[in-house]
């Protein structure tokens, strides 16, 4: 399913295990226009090796969205689904199993990765 040819970051990960969970979650708690959202998101994973800045925002805007964010905000369509959800629904455990994988993964990104730097005379440092 997803062919990165350089080494997939943490955000590529969890967009490969849990492809189709996430895509269940968006519309239990956003609806058609955060399925279509997240679609776009999945889709930018599995075909680009990059994790650009408007990658990095809207999977943390997926995060607000798992971490119920703005189902206070009466504005917004969140609260109309969350009102609709039962809390002893079984993607309501999913749904937050997910939001602790999604934040490991941005954690894990946003991380600075080490580094092995290998000098002219053979030897080799971590950076």
């Amino acid at each position: 399913m997803f062919d990165i040819p350089m080494p997939a970051t943490a955000l590529h990960r969890f967009a490969q295990e849990h492809y189709e969970p996430i895509q269940n979650a968006a519309l239990l708690l956003g609806g058609r226009s955060w399925l279509r959202r997240v679609q776009r998101l999945l889709d930018h994973l599995q075909f680009t090796s990059t994790v650009t800045d408007h990658v990095r925002r809207e999977a943390a805007a997926l995060l607000e969205l798992l971490t119920l964010e703005h189902v206070h905000d009466v504005l917004r369509l969140e609260a109309a689904y969350f009102a609709d959800l039962d809390p002893a629904d079984p993607h309501v455990e999913e749904i937050c199993l997910l939001t602790d994988h999604l934040s490991d993964a941005l954690d894990e990104w946003a991380a600075p990765q080490e580094t092995t730097v290998v000098d002219d005379k053979g030897g080799k440092a971590d950076v």
